[in-house]
């Protein structure tokens, strides 16, 4: 993916974390059931750490995109300065759904999910600019 930031590369030695974490965020956060599969529903859901050949392509583009900027979003969360802690690791989750819309994009077909997908990609994009530049003005 070509928007991913700089960032990502000075995270890469951050050890990756596995989405089973997500699983105590999920239980406060309400999806539609047509967003779970059955791995998911069964709280065992994890990023693949390798053969990903059983996935459809969409879905291999959407996982190398959280794989690509889940380590940055990891080590800008672990700032000591809460408010750098948090604009560092939005700055990585706005760069994921700037990745996942691209693929939406890509291999979508309904036009009002891609039209969504560039109101995304346009508004994430403003602002990462907004929080990269508050960083460099407030990050000690």
């Amino acid at each position: 993916m070509k928007t991913i930031l700089k960032i990502a590369d000075a995270a890469a030695a951050v050890p990756t974390i596995s989405l089973a974490a997500a699983t105590v965020a999920s239980a406060q956060m309400t999806m539609p059931e047509a967003c779970k599969s059955e791995t998911a529903a069964s709280g065992t859901m994890q990023m693949p750490s390798g053969d990903m050949g059983q996935m459809a392509e969409h879905q291999k583009a959407m996982m190398e995109g959280m794989r690509e900027t889940e380590p940055a979003m990891m080590q800008g969360m672990m700032a000591k300065d809460p408010d750098v802690a948090f604009v560092c690791g939005m700055i990585a989750h706005h760069t994921a759904a700037i990745n996942m819309s691209e693929v939406e994009l890509k291999y979508g077909d309904d036009q009002q999910a891609k039209s969504m997908a560039e109101k995304i990609i346009e508004a994430q994009k403003k602002e990462i600019e907004e929080m990269t530049n508050w960083v460099k003005e407030h990050a000690k």
